[in-house]
């Protein structure tokens, strides 16, 4: 058990300070500070001594070097087992720091100030408190360090338990915190001076905090947890606030993903059925209730036990009409929804009901995405080119009709998001069939034309990728198709545009293709 006689305060956030302090004082701990900390623990009527009368060396280089004292780290590193080290501190007049509270100047909060210059960045890089608590982070079991406000209630829980102690199992978990912040602190840094330089830089800094435990991964034998953080500022499913429901799963949050990254394109009213991450359904129209139905209908079959997502405020219409349409739905996600909505949903006690506000937010921002491989990641820029009518290459004698681009740009954007071997058969701006994840391309055709039986009759196919042969076409043919778009660059482009001219279907080409693995 640690008791405290001496701790050193020097923090930027002063939440939660003016209790912490009082305790302190009332169990007799001496306390050291500087600056604005030492301004506001005098101002409580505390006793507080200078770190600069404490090491006998005045603050220098307008605050820059304060901390940064043999007095200060041999207090902190000292091992006090260690008869050698208590000698040497005796020798040179150096006293015990037991306990270290200090949180770093506000790096990460300067930075994310659009305006900010360089200079003022750089200011705001805490050098003397990282090193303090690296010093007694390194010396744990026998210094007290706390990095994070939210600690304090649990130390002064402690402390009155103890009667100013703390114990070793608390000292351990405040030590590892301090490595973990300090990590975080750097990389902030790092990612800060290397912006706006080489996007993929020689070595690349992550920091995510743990958002929750899950109660499995993929499948029950797999532990699995979910973290928020990372490169992008982009608001997504970890920022999401469930409103309803049983607990998250693994997968859960996967579908939620996928779902947001589909609605998220659209600024009309606009609504996708998910399922193992593809889209079974997708669909933009005049309301959110009437996009709904048109996904669903895609596929009826698939829709059970799926995620939904809207990209507009959920109301009571189309609350009682998800009720009435589908026997099971696992999720669904939204900016939000209405108070009669919520009241109609939260019938099904295990629907979970997520809410993430302003989500279209950023949608632009090229940003990173990131992929884990055993042994490595791999890291690209994230997937966000729209295409739109004036990319189009029309390759066909048959020239698509206007409602057939609309339809064949809307399949295409949704082809985005299948994964590949990618075929999306639209008609307008709703999905009639899907075909994802096949080895062949012809395969996902067939499958496509399959889930839209009739409804392919006069309806447009979207390919995420370049036809490698007339297959496809044919089968397109067969299933009624009128018009196709993708990105060509096939060998064999002259063949596929000429089977396209044979059978009368109209072929645009894009230039870019969507492959999503």
């Amino acid at each position: 058990m640690l008791k405290i006689k001496r701790a050193l305060i020097s923090v930027s956030d002063k939440a939660g300070l003016e209790d912490f302090v009082k305790m302190l004082d009332k169990f007799g701990v001496e306390i050291l500070s500087t600056g604005g900390t030492a301004k506001t623990i005098r101002s409580l009527g505390i006793p507080v001594k200078d770190v600069s009368e404490h090491t006998g060396f005045p603050e220098m280089l307008d605050g820059r070097v304060k901390t940064l004292h043999p007095k200060v780290h041999a207090g902190l590193l000292a091992l006090r087992e260690d008869k050698g080290h208590m000698e040497t501190m005796k020798k040179h007049g150096i006293g015990l720091i037991d306990m270290v509270v200090v949180n770093l100047y506000p790096f990460e909060k300067t930075v994310s100030n659009p305006g900010v210059k360089p200079e003022e960045a750089i200011e705001n890089i805490d050098i003397g408190g990282p090193s303090m608590l690296r010093s007694a982070a390194k010396n744990c079991k026998s210094v007290c360090v706390i990095c994070d406000p939210s600690d304090y209630s649990r130390v002064i829980g402690e402390f009155q338990k103890n009667s100013g102690g703390i114990s070793e199992p608390l000292l351990m978990e405040l030590g590892r915190k301090v490595f973990a912040r300090t990590s975080a602190y750097d990389a902030a840094i790092y990612n800060y001076l290397t912006a706006g330089g080489d996007a993929f830089p020689c070595n690349l800094s992550l920091n995510f905090t743990k958002l929750q435990d899950l109660r499995y991964g993929e499948n029950p034998h797999q532990k699995a947890a979910f973290y928020k953080g990372g490169p992008s500022d982009e608001i997504g499913v970890a920022q999401a606030v469930q409103l309803h429901g049983k607990e998250l799963s693994f997968n859960n949050i996967m579908d939620l993903n996928a779902a947001l990254e589909i609605v998220r394109e659209f600024d009309k009213p606009a609504a996708v059925i998910i399922k193992h991450t593809n889209p079974c359904g997708a669909a933009a129209a005049k309301t959110l209730t009437e996009a709904y139905l048109d996904a669903l209908n895609c596929d009826r079959l698939s829709a059970f036990g799926s995620v939904v997502g809207f990209n507009a405020a959920v109301d009571e219409l189309l609350a009682d009409t998800i009720l009435k349409e589908c026997d099971f739905v696992e999720c669904i996600i939204a900016p939000s929804y209405n108070s009669k909505a919520l009241e109609a949903l939260k019938i099904k006690k295990n629907l979970r009901l997520i809410e993430v506000k302003n989500f279209t937010a950023g949608r632009t921002v090229r940003g990173i995405d990131m992929k884990r491989v055993t042994g490595g990641i791999l890291v690209q820029e994230r997937d966000i080119l729209c295409t739109k009518e004036p990319d189009l290459k029309v390759v066909t004698k048959v020239k698509p009709t206007k409602e057939e681009l609309r339809s064949m740009l809307f399949g295409f954007l949704i082809a985005k998001h299948v994964k590949s071997n990618a075929i999306v058969i639209s008609d307008g701006t709703k999905t009639v069939g899907v075909g994802a994840g096949q080895m062949s391309r012809v395969d996902s055709v067939k499958i496509a034309a399959q889930k839209a039986g009739s409804r392919a009759k006069g309806a447009t196919l979207a390919s995420d990728a370049f036809f490698p042969k007339e297959d496809g076409i044919e089968e397109a043919a067969g299933a009624g198709i009128k018009a196709i778009i993708q990105p060509g660059g096939s060998i064999r482009d002259k063949e596929v545009i000429g089977m396209a001219d044979k059978l009368g279907i109209a072929m645009v080409f894009t230039g870019v293709r969507h492959f999503k693995h």
